[in-house]
């Protein structure tokens, strides 16, 4: 597991992806639609997780920022060991970045092995975004 305190009320690191210089509205709002789609608050996010290739990406740092979640970044290779428990692999991701996916990868691997995916990804036209949780046991 990573640095990431978790507890009872912060169990839930959303996964980003997008393309280089996507407007930080286009990553806001989709984040938006995925904390609806899951049922969960704000207040319950851990994390927000990427590639680390985003590390400066301000659409990824601005979603860090809204919700008042630190940002985590993985290499593609850490991302790739998450491919047997996607929901939603890519062979076109994988050839563009070296991983099966980047926003459900980010959010399993920010959680490590006891990492539930309870939102497979969603995309908008320029980014993706998906929900993982810790289990139940551990926070």
């Amino acid at each position: 597991m990573s640095d990431i305190s978790f507890d009872r009320a912060r169990r839930y690191v959303l996964g980003v992806g997008c393309e280089r210089g996507t407007p930080s509205a286009e990553v806001l709002a989709l984040a938006g639609e995925a904390l609806i789609a899951a049922g969960i608050g704000r207040a319950e996010l851990a994390a927000i997780a990427s590639i680390d290739s985003r590390r400066q990406e301000a659409a990824i740092l601005a979603v860090s920022a809204h919700f008042a979640a630190p940002a985590v970044f993985f290499d593609a290779l850490r991302l790739e060991q998450e491919t047997p428990r996607l929901k939603n692999p890519s062979a076109i991701v994988f050839a563009r970045v070296g991983c099966h996916g980047v926003a459900e990868s980010a959010a399993l691997a920010a959680i490590g092995a006891d990492a539930e995916l309870v939102l497979g990804k969603i995309k908008s036209a320029h980014a993706t975004a998906a929900i993982a949780r810790i289990g139940l046991q551990k926070a």
